[in-house]
């Protein structure tokens, strides 16, 4: 069985995924593409298992899979988040390039061909072939912060939701650094070890599509635990790896000095001292306004966004600086072991 791109760089495809029904377009899609073929289809299922076996978590839409449908191997990952997953997917790749897919995307029906020319026209150092993402937003209104938010996949560098890596290079700089929990900056850490191991990064033409996905009011707030994740970057790159990565620098500290202001208010007044925390109170207020502004302005305005708005954006500092506070100790020997 051979899905050898035209210049003979076979190619894997690895898809994690938690079961989400997207599993089907996605699978679906790939099928549907015009091109080579995978060398293997992986989808390793991370899902924990409640009690043991796979028939408690239940199946796969493995059948959308079509005429690939042959190629597909089911891997358990042991539910232990996706830069885990991808290393148990990647591992079991004989073939020259693995491509990392996530289950929420839809390539698009050229995306096969276009992978062929991308491998094909990577240099001899390129480590890694990134696809271009675009997210569709929704026509006739303002997008929503949720929508802005994963609208900016379009921009970042580096994400696994389309990427493709040399095996090989995977296996010298040891894959994906599985103390990354979630799917947040695991893909950023990789690409920026992969280029202090000398290797080059580039961008391919194949256009793969990123539907945003849909989530509760209380979406935003879960997901400042990624702030844990910004404080392993810093141990493990330094402080400048947000430039190398083009990762936005984000509000944490304009959070940090709201949540101080909050702490401020409640304990001076507290101590009966009315007058200043009435004070503090106020430059809490000030940040909480501004920030709740910031993320309504851009979007539709409607009741149930401009609520969702102001509710979050009451919890989002504190907790956005607690998950940053806890990441700092975590990670506090990391940061001391990477920058003797």
């Amino acid at each position: 069985m051979s899905g050898a791109t035209g210049d003979g760089a076979g190619y894997a495809v690895v898809i994690p995924t938690v079961g989400r029904p997207c599993l089907t377009e996605c699978l679906r899609a790939l099928a549907a593409s015009a091109g080579p073929p995978p060398e293997r289809l992986i989808v390793v299922d991370d899902r924990p298992a409640p009690g043991g076996g796979a028939a408690a978590r239940g199946g796969l839409p493995l059948d959308a899979a079509g005429e690939l449908r042959g190629r597909v191997t089911v891997l358990h990952g042991g539910g232990r988040g996706p830069a885990a997953a991808r290393n148990t997917g990647w591992r079991e790749v004989a073939a020259s390039w693995t491509v990392f897919l996530d289950d929420d995307v839809r390539v698009t029906p050229s995306w096969r061909t276009d992978l062929a020319r991308d491998l094909a026209a990577a240099r001899a150092g390129t480590a890694g072939v990134q696809g271009v993402l675009e997210v569709p937003l929704p026509a006739g209104r303002r997008p929503t912060d949720w929508e802005r938010n994963t609208a900016g996949l379009a921009c970042a560098r580096w994400a696994t939701a389309d990427m493709a890596y040399r095996t090989a290079c995977l296996a010298a700089v040891g894959g994906f650094d599985e103390r990354f929990p979630r799917a947040f900056r695991e893909d950023a850490d990789l690409a920026l070890r992969m280029l202090d191991a000398g290797y080059g990064l580039t961008t391919g033409s194949r256009r793969t599509l990123h539907p945003v996905r849909e989530a509760n009011r209380w979406v935003s707030v879960r997901t400042q635990r990624g702030n844990a994740d910004d404080a392993l970057m810093s141990a493990v790159h330094g402080p400048a790896w947000r430039e190398r990565a083009a990762a936005p620098r984000g509000r944490i500290r304009r959070h940090a000095a709201t949540a101080a202001a909050g702490v401020a208010a409640v304990a001076l007044a507290a101590a009966g001292r009315r007058r200043t925390a009435a004070g503090a109170a106020a430059l809490w207020l000030l940040g909480t306004a501004e920030f709740a502004g910031a993320r309504i302005t851009p979007g539709p305005r409607t009741r149930d966004e401009v609520a969702t708005m102001v509710a979050t954006s009451v919890l989002i500092p504190p907790l956005a600086v607690c998950h940053r506070l806890s990441g700092e100790l975590r990670h506090r020997r990391t940061r001391r072991e990477a920058h003797r």
